[in-house]
């Protein structure tokens, strides 16, 4: 189903640059164990990181292009404070400036300097949980409060990789404080002028992406706009340039091809085992999500304890997994934007006018013969589809560009 579930192979094959996950499988995954005692100190932050992130996602509205930033900049600052204390290793901004005399390669350096980093740039992103990530910082027996830049210290290489990665990334496209000209000075909003073709009750062009009405659980009715359709002016980590991968068209109405898979589509929503709908509800992940992002993150965190790594193993393979997801996103985000093509909601509209269809009839009610002006997907009222263009699939991209690195990598090579 390439136009409706996304082709992200053309992206994804020489998306990755960079070290990822050991294969694995699910079964021995799902047996890992997982207590403080074999946590990393980059395993603990990750997991303050990943719960930041759902909380602002809880208060704003599940992002995954925005959460993908966020914690790519939170693994990267780890990293980047890390790399003083390796011999070899160089920072992202700095390079290889903050690197410390042999003596001083402790782990206990280690540790302190990425609790900074780590804090640093949570403070940045997530403002509002200041109180709550000062708590984590004593929890740790850290102080919130020591703003050393003095790199003879761990808490300086710390404060002060961060501080270099941050002042980078806030012009780097993402519209982190509203202020790029054009915007409305919302965070993250959009500054490139985008609009719909189509309205959310007319459609005008079946082949482009059309904005949905939700029903909230209080009733009230909103129409989210194309998230951050601005995300193609991001700059990547290793991309060269967000166009740089972009995948051929998707079909057009009228192709077979895209008739074929809006058939598809409609088979599959009507014949969902329990296993395909506990996927989708896993993958779409709710209120407190973290993105493909995080489950990518924790499917990490999984390797790591099964694997038993140490913080050097840890930090280096939080990294290469949270810039990977955040390439992978801008990557997707230009052919969206490029593209801005139609979801499954407007096609099967168009293509069964005043027809009726088989399709899922909500929570607990089943499948039944419905008008094809009913047809949604598995999914509740509250958010119907995601609000931007169908193609490429960004869930597909993310996951594809770990799934294809695994290919080619030995297990358990981390170097």
């Amino acid at each position: 189903m390439r136009s409706i579930a996304g082709s992200p192979h053309a992206i994804t094959v020489a998306l990755i640059l960079i070290f990822l996950l050991s294969p694995t499988s699910t079964e021995s995954l799902t047996k890992t164990v997982k207590t403080s005692d074999n946590k990393s100190a980059a395993h603990e932050w990750l997991d303050v990181a990943l719960e930041a992130t759902a909380r602002e996602h809880e208060r704003v509205a599940p992002r995954p292009t925005v959460g993908s930033r966020m914690l790519m900049i939170i693994t990267t600052a780890m990293y980047d404070a890390w790399a003083a204390y390796d011999d070899k290793a160089d920072g992202t901004r700095l390079g290889g400036k903050l690197r410390r005399p042999a003596p001083e390669r402790t782990e206990a350096n280690k540790r302190i300097a990425i609790a900074y980093a780590a804090y640093r740039s949570m403070l940045d992103q997530f403002a509002e949980d200041k109180p709550w990530l000062d708590e984590q910082m004593r929890n740790r027996g850290f102080d919130p409060n020591d703003k050393t830049t003095n790199i003879t210290k761990p808490q300086g290489i710390g404060n002060v990789a961060a501080e270099a990665l941050l002042e980078y990334r806030h012009r780097d496209g993402a519209n982190q404080f509203g202020d790029e000209p054009g915007s409305d000075g919302k965070p993250y909003s959009d500054y490139t002028f985008y609009r719909p073709v189509n309205a959310s009750n007319k459609t005008t062009d079946p082949d482009c992406w059309q904005p949905i009405e939700f029903t909230l659980a209080d009733k009230k009715k909103v129409t989210p706009g194309f998230l951050t359709p601005h995300w193609y002016r991001v700059k990547p980590f290793a991309l060269e340039r967000s166009d740089q991968f972009r995948p051929p068209p998707p079909p057009k109405v009228g192709s077979e091809q895209l008739r074929k898979e809006v058939d598809e589509v409609l088979m599959y929503n009507a014949t969902l085992t329990l296993q395909q709908k506990a996927i989708v509800e896993f993958m779409r992940d709710g209120p407190r999500s973290t993105g493909q992002s995080g489950h990518w993150l924790k499917f990490a965190q999984a390797v790591s304890l099964r694997d038993k790594y140490d913080i050097d193993k840890d930090v280096k393979l939080f990294f290469a997994v949270g810039v990977t997801a955040f390439d992978a996103f801008i990557a997707a985000w230009e052919a969206k934007r490029f593209y801005d093509s139609s979801r499954p909601w407007t096609l099967i509209r168009y293509y069964y006018k005043d027809k009726m269809v088989r399709g899922w009839n909500g929570v607990g009610r089943g499948v039944i013969t419905l008008p094809a002006a009913d047809w949604h997907p598995y999914s509740p009222l509250s958010f119907i589809t995601p609000p931007f263009p169908g193609y490429v699939s960004g869930h597909s991209t993310v996951s594809a560009a770990f799934f294809w690195r695994n290919l080619h990598t030995p297990r358990g090579r981390v170097n």
